[in-house]
């Protein structure tokens, strides 16, 4: 992850990020508001940049950080000529940043999402790569966390209802609470839930959202609007850049497979698969190819085939070759 946003910030401060990666490194800034591991990782990350070359962020005569969208019309990697003003800008610009960085997340997310005042001062329990975690919530709901994910909570649930913040996976089984429905914020996606058990994945810059019940039922809302409720053996796709969703039935088993050691991709893109396999075997892989890495598959192995044969499978499937130079695996 540290890599990741890291390599979108210079895209972004440079401007050559695409749309993709506007948005990606976006949604890592809003997960930043309630999230202190990313929110490290971006204050680090700037601080290695150095001087930026850009001016797209910046502040306004009112005081207001000011962040505007690339041009996505200019070729990737264009330099435009800059005269000495423009240098001046840009570091202004620069500092202006580094002042404002701390509070631009809460202006950049939506005020429904902010955590309520009953639960400031949340816990945070995170993994790493190929690192796994179970957890036990204060309501006794078990909480197994998937690799590279950060959940927060309430050190004690308030009254009314459970809240707590995921980024990346995990599956949940609820502790039974009436009148004390349990919610699970991930991005614009909220799902409610009073007694089941249930997966749910949403890395940033995935294409969608998934959520998968294995007992009970869970109501799922895109941006405060439900979107779908689904029962025992049911799944639920949600984009993350729009609201449409794709809704189907699946086996129970079939609810959380990275628990039992499967990695299961059901006609999702190569890019999010690779970016899975990143997660789970701890390693840096790139994709040569912008339409190979947005090509669709179903396929699932073990995971304890390991990461070159896990990517011989992807390679078979796109008809692509497998290059490992420098410590990275290269999809071309």
């Amino acid at each position: 992850m540290e890599e990741r946003i890291k390599y979108l910030f210079k895209q972004y401060l440079y401007n050559t990020c695409t749309r993709k990666e506007f948005d990606e490194f976006f949604s890592y800034i809003n997960e930043a508001a309630h999230n202190e591991l990313i929110r490290e990782l971006i204050k680090k990350a700037y601080e290695e940049s150095g001087q930026p070359g850009s001016s797209l962020t910046y502040v306004n005569e009112r005081g207001n950080l000011i962040v505007t969208k690339p041009n996505w019309n200019e070729q990737p990697g264009t330099r435009r000529k800059t005269t000495p003003k423009m240098r001046v800008v840009g570091a202004i610009a620069a500092v202006a940043m580094a002042l404002v960085i701390g509070f631009a997340w809460l202006m950049l997310r939506p005020p429904s999402r902010q955590p309520p005042a009953e639960i400031k001062g949340l816990a945070i329990k995170m993994t790493g790569r190929s690192e796994y975690r179970y957890m036990l919530l204060p309501d006794s709901t078990q909480v197994w966390l998937n690799a590279a994910s950060t959940l927060e909570y309430p050190q004690q649930f308030a009254m009314g209802k459970r809240e707590v913040y995921l980024t990346g996976e995990a599956y949940f089984d609820v502790k039974h609470a009436d009148k004390q429905p349990f919610l699970i914020h991930t991005g614009k996606v909220t799902t409610m839930v009073l007694g089941t058990a249930f997966n749910i994945k949403a890395y940033p810059g995935r294409e969608n959202i998934i959520v998968s019940v294995s007992r009970g039922k869970v109501r799922v809302n895109y941006n405060e609007k439900e979107m779908a409720v689904l029962t025992q053996g049911q799944q639920v796709k949600v984009s993350n850049t729009s609201n449409t969703i794709i809704q189907k039935k699946m086996a129970i088993t079939e609810a959380a497979p990275w628990q039992q050691g499967n990695l299961q991709y059901d006609d999702e893109i190569i890019k999010d698969i690779v970016a899975d396999l990143e997660r789970n075997y701890d390693v840096t892989i790139r994709i040569q190819n912008e339409a190979v890495a947005n090509e669709r598959i179903s396929t699932s192995f073990r995971r304890e085939i390991g990461i070159e044969n896990a990517l011989k499978v992807l390679c078979t499937l796109t008809d692509t070759r497998l290059k490992l130079e420098n410590n990275m695996y290269v999809i071309q």
